[in-house]
């Protein structure tokens, strides 16, 4: 049985099938893929080689207290005890405002500790003093320059270098490399201690298995007391630095949900419109009369306009007024143009109706093989303008009879 779809109905399906196919590729082209694909951001949310998910992982295997950090800093632990802070390469588009600075900075004045990796440094520690000058990058090996914690079971480590400390203060020293070219340097700060990394490779995917690197890694972020869970220690992964951000939307945003949220809705207006137009009171149209000399008046409009025969109103309107004119003033029928818009400015007080050239114009319009619309509108109401002055004239000089 055949649907009783009216024209109007269809043209709704239409136009809602468009839009709901426009959406489906748009979905498909924007959909957020892997961010992180092909970036040097050492997320733990990637799986690429320059990422930190098998750090984080492993870590959670050895059932390290460690959690992912998507929170300002200023939320961080007031009183963070011997709490470490990994900071891996944070992204430089998010750098930090003073309030962040400051508040990465009383966390490890209060005693907690950072580990820091690459080579902005200076954009959370002022104080520090990381060479602008970049190294060779490619991947080098690096044995202890002291012997300490970090160290232990780690005698060669392999770093692509991206930076090195620059000037060597009182309270920094170093653990790997030498004071000519540091690449891993130990910083006391205020009651606590920032650890820093030329270079993220020890925690990435690729390079964590490289040398000593994982007994490296491990000595670094383990807990000062020497065992895994003892007292408040806890390892705070940084993401809020690389932009993650602790929010719903922030979640949904790196999901389809936003576009599916379009899409449901985008239905609902089309359902809510649907049904008012079927559930709306009903009116009919009011008909007009065959009759009607308006539409009459329409429709030899639109078939001049459909033929674009300009020249015929203006035609019709011409010979009205010479026939008004002729008659008024008793002159032949086929009296010229210039002769009579002389004799109707004289006889009849029509100013510059000579010097117009109205009627020669028209007559002009009248031979035209195209005629613009526009010109053909202005000569057709001027010349009923000029008939509607001899009628009103006829009409006065009757009631004077």
């Amino acid at each position: 049985m055949p649907l009783g779809l009216e024209p109007s109905e269809r043209k709704v399906l239409t136009i809602c099938g468009g839009i709901l196919l426009l959406l489906v590729i748009a979905t498909a082209i924007l959909s957020p893929g892997n961010e992180y694909a092909g970036s040097k951001v050492p997320s733990t949310y990637s799986p690429g080689s320059n990422g930190a998910e098998a750090a984080y992982r492993l870590l959670e295997r050895l059932r390290y207290p460690v959690s992912r950090w998507e929170e300002p800093p200023s939320d961080l632990p007031s009183s963070p005890g011997n709490a470490l802070l990994v900071l891996a390469n944070p992204n430089p588009s998010q750098m930090p405002d003073k309030q962040e600075r400051d508040a990465v900075d009383d966390f490890v004045r209060n005693g907690g500790r950072v580990l820091f990796t690459g080579d902005l440094l200076a954009a959370f520690f002022p104080d520090a003093d990381v060479s602008d000058l970049p190294p060779d990058p490619d991947w080098a090996d690096y044995t202890p320059y002291v012997p300490s914690r970090i160290s232990r079971g780690a005698d060669k480590i392999t770093i692509q270098p991206e930076a090195t400390f620059g000037d060597l203060n009182q309270r920094a020293v170093v653990l790997y490399g030498d004071t000519d070219n540091p690449i891993v340097v130990a910083w006391a700060y205020g009651k606590g201690e920032i650890l820093w990394w030329g270079g993220a490779t020890p925690l990435t995917n690729a390079g964590i298995t490289n040398n000593d690197n994982l007994r490296f890694f491990l000595n670094c972020v383990a807990n000062p007391a020497g065992t895994v869970d003892a007292g408040d220690y806890h390892i705070y992964w940084d993401e809020y630095f690389h932009g993650e951000r602790g929010s719903l939307w922030s979640y949904a945003s790196h999901t389809s949900i936003a576009w599916g949220l379009l899409q449901i809705g985008l239905i609902a207006v089309a359902v809510v419109f649907t049904f008012s137009r079927r559930s709306g009171p009903v009116y009919r149209p009011a008909r007009v009369s065959r009759l009607s000399p308006l539409e009459y008046v329409d429709t030899l409009g639109g078939l001049y306009e459909h033929a674009h025969a300009g020249a015929a109103p203006v035609t019709v309107s011409l010979q009205r007024l010479r026939y008004l004119l002729t008659r008024q003033l008793a002159l032949p029928s086929d009296t010229p143009d210039a002769e009579l818009a002389h004799a109707a400015e004289e006889r009849l007080g029509w100013k510059n109706f000579e010097s117009e050239q109205l009627l020669p114009r028209a007559g002009a319009a009248v031979r035209a093989e195209k005629l613009p619309s526009k010109e053909a509108l202005d000569l057709v109401q001027k010349l009923e303008v000029y008939g509607a002055r001899l009628e009103v004239r006829r009409a006065n000089a009757k009631e004077k009879q």
